[in-house]
């Protein structure tokens, strides 16, 4: 509470109360019928009541500046709380983008390995010797061209286990549905 809205409360009250004593006089000289008291009453009854509305006045400004400063504060607890919010979503976001490199940097590349049998069949092939020992040498090998055309009704379906090896099936004409 500001300093001015206490004294402007505290002087009202005070000059609110002193007004009971002149008002007491006046009612006596009223029923003795002096007139001269009653009107030096009636000048402290107004000197109080005077007294009452400038301390009023005193408590309105104080009031107002109350709430200026009250304002001030707020506007200054938003600001604050305002930065906090920016730093944290620098730091979220800062944290999005190392998340972001580290896991393009754990991106896992997959690597071909060519069996001993696969290479057989690669030199095997129509293809020329020269070309597929050379492709054997670069880490890409385009394994459909290197591998011997053979023809469509030759080829039995080949089913993997779940550890990735090749399993031989008995039912290769039964149809399988597999939902993802």
């Amino acid at each position: 509470m500001h300093t001015k809205t206490m004294e402007g409360l505290i002087g009202a009250r005070t000059n609110m109360e002193l007004l009971n004593t002149p008002f007491r006089v006046f009612k006596e000289a009223r029923l003795k019928g002096d007139t001269a008291m009653m009107e030096r009453a009636m000048g402290y009854m107004n000197e109080c009541e005077e007294d009452a509305y400038e301390y009023k006045e005193v408590a309105d400004e104080g009031m107002k500046k109350d709430v200026e400063e009250t304002r001030k504060i707020a506007e200054e607890q938003r600001e604050e709380m305002i930065k906090k919010r920016r730093e944290e979503r620098e730091e979220q976001q800062k944290k999005l983008e190392e998340e972001r490199k580290e896991k393009q940097d754990q991106k896992q590349t997959d690597t071909v390995e060519i069996s001993e049998e696969g290479k057989v069949l690669l030199k095997g092939s129509t293809a020329p010797e020269s070309d597929a020992a050379d492709s054997m040498d670069s880490e890409t090998v385009d394994l459909d061209a290197a591998a011997p055309a053979k023809p469509k009704a030759d080829l039995e379906p080949v089913f993997y286990s779940s550890a990735g090896t090749v399993e031989q099936s008995e039912n290769a004409g039964t149809k399988v549905s597999a939902s993802v």
